[in-house]
Order: structure tokens, then C-alpha cells, then sequence
């Protein structure tokens, strides 16, 4: 599937082609903390099946729970967060964050991966009263 997106002030962009099979949403604490919310959705595409087409991101690495080095990409100008990759041979495959998307809602994630860190409330969540707008 080809997808485009970019940061919410426009001035990081790309395009890719993604396997809709490769969502998935993390419960981790990294995700929590960067996203301020209880998971972060994720699409994975290989290095090579992502361009950037507009403005460089910036980037920075953090030691994951799992010890492993991630580098966390994000717009230097509104802060987005945009990709995730790994070093060395991890450094081949890039997590695209959903909500980067232009086509998200045709993206439905497959699996789940840290659950250990999901909060007991977040099963719960379709009883809260909901609106279409506020």
C-alpha cells in the first residue's frame, strides 16, 4: 500500500509502501512517555521502501527496556514524532507512528506487543460515554 504523510506542520513529509499486516500498537514505557498517552501505533516498512520528501527530521537515541538502542525521529520545528529505527542491522526496518499517516484509517493494527505495561483501564474503554465531536 503506498502511503504519504508528514508532521503536523508539514515540514517533515514522506512516502513509503507499507504492508497493512505490519501494524502493530506498543503498550511499552518509551511509547507512553514519548506519545503521553497509554500505547503508540506503529507501521513497519524497510529502509528502503521509505522516502523523505521534504525537510530532514531530527533525531535522537534512547536505550529501550529491552537494552537495545532506538533512534527516535521527530520534526524539528512542532516536535511530531515520526519514525523509529534500531542500529546496525536493525537500522534496515523503520517504524512509521500512525498518526503520521494521510491513509491511517485504512490501517487497522495486527497484533500488540508489551502488554505487560497497559493499564488495566484501557480494556474498559468502549463503556466510556463518546461523541462525535466536543
Amino acid at each position: 500500500m503506498h502511503i504519504t504523510g508528514g508532521c503536523h506542520c508539514g515540514y517533515v513529509t514522506y512516502e513509503a509502501e507499507l504492508d497493512p499486516q505490519r501494524v502493530a500498537i506498543c503498550h511499552c514505557t518509551d511509547c507512553q512517555k514519548l506519545t503521553g498517552s497509554p500505547f503508540r501505533v506503529t507501521a513497519v516498512v524497510p529502509e528502503s521502501d521509505l522516502k523523505l520528501t521534504g525537510e530532514p527530521p531530527k533525531q535522537y537515541r534512547k536505550t529501550a527496556e529491552s537494552g537495545r538502542g532506538r533512534l527516535q525521529y521527530f520534526c524539528p520545528e512542532c516536535g511530531s514524532q515520526l519514525f523509529v529505527n534500531g542500529e546496525g542491522e536493525a537500522s534496515k526496518i523503520w517504524g512509521i507512528r500512525w498518526g503520521s499517516i494521510d491513509q491511517r484509517m485504512e490501517l487497522k493494527p495486527q497484533r500488540q506487543v508489551w502488554c505487560r505495561s497497559s493499564p488495566a483501564w484501557l480494556s474498559q474503554i468502549g463503556e466510556l460515554p463518546a461523541r462525535e465531536k466536543d
